[in-house]
């Protein structure tokens, strides 16, 4: 595997999109129009790092105007980790109760980034979800909404039938990453519940939820999560209520094109702490037929 200095560089241009917030349940609290810039300088041994987000005026002209966020550095923190193909993770490496906890997910499919955050308060609860939808373009000052163009949600429909994949995973150690086939079959069951069967390596899991429009919950097991079917084949997969010593993961979905779907799992253990990060990449190989 290259490192994951050599991992970062796969980000470098001028990305052009908007940071989008949810509430938990799905409901549009915020857009902001954004350009993010990562510069390599040094022979790129340093990173120069631009957020630009366009906020309303003060000035009440109705005006947007840019506000800027500069970083540099040369060296990556412990809390993030790249595969080969500049996909990545940063977060926290340690939840705890009664304290803020969260991460950032972001996939890269061509020209286009999607990026995901999971942030939960204090009390342990699901506080807001942010997706960060991106094009690599040109240099740009001012912002373009129509650079990513809005597209529906993610529908259950999209989902159904039977994927074939390939899962790597890798470790905050910098360990050798561990890389399987995976197998996913979802449908919908008499009662009318979404039921999935994920099998990775010789393993294989079972779970179902029950379907509340645009919501998944699969509320069967001891950490109960939710499935956020988002705008441009976005979806959002963690706990409403991160319950204390129990392992869980947070986690990305993004159908980037029909029956193509990229994944990301940044897994949790029972004591809290961050063991690994996983990357799935699998195509769509039979739909599944639906009568509702």
């Amino acid at each position: 595997m290259r490192s994951q200095w050599d991992c970062l560089l796969e980000n470098l241009g001028v990305w052009q999109g908007s940071f989008t917030s949810f509430s938990p349940q799905g409901e549009l609290l915020e857009d902001t129009p954004t350009i993010v810039s990562l510069q390599g300088l040094n022979d790129n041994k340093t990173i120069r790092q631009l957020v630009r987000r366009y906020l309303p005026s003060t000035h009440s002209t109705g005006k947007l105007e840019p506000q800027d966020l500069v970083l540099e550095y040369s060296s990556l923190n412990r809390s993030i980790l790249f595969f080969n193909n500049g996909a990545f993770s940063q977060g926290s490496m340690q939840f705890a109760p009664f304290a803020e906890f969260g991460a950032e997910l972001g996939l890269i499919a061509s020209d286009r980034r999607l990026r995901l955050l999971q942030m939960y308060n204090c009390n342990s609860g699901l506080q807001k979800i942010t997706l960060i939808r991106e094009q690599l373009t040109s240099e740009n000052n001012n912002p373009n909404p129509s650079v990513v163009p809005e597209e529906p949600n993610l529908t259950v429909d999209d989902l159904l039938g039977e994927w074939q994949g390939q899962a790597v995973t890798i470790y905050p150690d910098l360990r050798s990453p561990d890389i399987y086939p995976t197998k996913l079959q979802i449908y919908l069951n008499d009662a009318g519940r979404l039921v999935q069967q994920l099998g990775f390596g010789d393993r294989t899991i079972t779970s179902s939820a029950r379907i509340d429009g645009k919501c998944l919950y699969f509320d069967q097991g001891s950490q109960p999560v939710q499935v956020l079917l988002l705008p441009n084949g976005a979806s959002s997969n963690c706990p409403l209520q991160i319950k204390n010593g129990q392992a869980f993961i947070l986690e990305v979905g993004w159908m980037h094109a029909p029956g193509q779907r990229q994944r990301m799992i940044r897994s949790y253990d029972a004591k809290g702490g961050w063991v690994s990060l996983t990357l799935v990449t699998e195509s769509k190989i039979a739909a599944e037929r639906v009568s509702r």
